[in-house]
């Protein structure tokens, strides 16, 4: 009968290495106020930073997980110069002005 030998998480455990970040950086994204914007990473994130990057009058930025939270009530807002850093394991994230078109920069590891 055949044994499985999982290894525990430490030092010797590859997996624990392999969760370490891939960089991607992408800036000046233009966010429009009446559709949704999704920025999808090449790999699975270990932590997600976006920043509101609009100078000016207020142009609040919608931050969410899919486009439907974003359109409805799930998802929160970053407000001119504002940003946010979370670690969290997605594909992908989804961004909308909240009333005004906005800029916003995304930095995932």
């Amino acid at each position: 009968m055949a044994e499985f030998n999982f290894v525990k998480p430490g030092l010797n455990a590859v997996g624990q290495y392999q969760l370490s970040g891939i960089p991607f950086a992408t800036a000046s994204v233009v966010v429009s106020n009446s559709s949704v914007t999704e920025i999808e990473f090449p790999t699975v994130t270990k932590f997600v930073t976006v920043v509101n990057e609009h100078s000016g009058s207020s142009a609040k930025l919608r931050v969410g997980f899919s486009s439907a939270g974003v359109v409805g009530t799930n998802y929160f807002i970053l407000d001119n110069g504002e940003s946010y850093t979370g670690e969290f394991r997605v594909s992908s994230i989804f961004i909308a002005g909240d009333s005004t078109p906005s800029t916003a920069s995304v930095i995932a590891g």
